[in-house]
């Protein structure tokens, strides 16, 4: 799926307000967090201040492209500790914790809904929308100050199209799915790929080299005094078939004469 966020600069995605935003000694920390976090090149997703087991404080954070690291996580968390000390938002002692914002994630701007449409999300309003305060469905993108959802918890296909105006939206987040899964795998790859081409570790890409959505539909080129391998079939869903594919994997037969 094609990141349609991909186009905008990272100082502007960086500079991006949260439409979501928390209340209380949350947004004390948030004052002195997020500046911070953009000054590193990350941004803010949420931060979240419970008392179970003490006090603990979560910061979560993201890369402008919506990947996080390990070692993203580190840095974050020896840049704010200090800063956190000396502005001193929370007047007890707290347990810092820095994490990701995860697969089934909180979507608190417009670059995030629009960077996952096409997923499942559940949002919550903090003013009910047609007498509703809860939704669930496919987010299709962002229509002006609103965000569109085709509801997949109705019958009446008139009703299940609806615009949910973003600063009227309490909570959000993505629904775990196969799919979603799929995807966050994807962008994890080309994140850890990414890191180790800036530290050394990988090559850069050849100069040649197409991005994934070109290359995909290049022409192949052709290979000359070579015969031109026959088309193969593409296999069948059948018992007898898996069970050559089990024996291929074992390595009990060979893959051409056991077609």
């Amino acid at each position: 799926m094609t990141d349609p966020v991909a186009q905008i600069p990272d100082h502007d995605l960086l500079a991006e307000p949260r439409l979501v935003v928390e209340p209380g000694i949350a947004a004390r920390v948030s004052s002195v967090v997020a500046p911070v976090l953009q000054g590193m090149g990350y941004r803010l997703v949420r931060i979240k201040v419970s008392g179970e087991a003490g006090c603990t404080v979560q910061i979560m954070a993201e890369r402008p492209d919506g990947s996080m690291q390990i070692e993203d996580c580190e840095a974050i968390s020896k840049a704010l500790s200090p800063v956190l000390d000396i502005a001193d938002p929370i007047d007890k002692a707290y347990r810092l914790e820095i994490s990701s914002p995860g697969i089934d994630r909180p979507l608190v701007r417009r670059s995030d809904f629009e960077r996952y449409a096409g997923h499942l999300a559940k949002i919550e309003m903090a003013v009910a929308h047609q007498g509703r305060k809860r939704f669930r469905g496919t987010l299709q993108g962002v229509k002006d100050n609103a965000v569109r959802l085709h509801r997949d918890d109705v019958q009446n296909e008139d009703d299940s199209d609806v615009l949910l105006v973003m600063e009227d939206i309490a909570d959000a987040r993505l629904v775990l799915t196969d799919e979603l899964i799929a995807e966050s795998m994807r962008r994890g790859k080309m994140a850890e790929r990414e890191m180790k081409r800036n530290l050394g570790i990988l090559p850069p890409p050849p100069s040649h080299a197409k991005n994934d959505a070109a290359g995909s539909n290049a022409p192949k080129p052709k290979l000359k005094g070579k015969a031109k391998a026959p088309a193969r079939k593409p296999p069948k869903n059948t018992k007898q078939h898996r069970l050559a594919a089990e024996r291929l994997r074992r390595g009990d037969i060979d893959p051409i004469e056991g077609e």
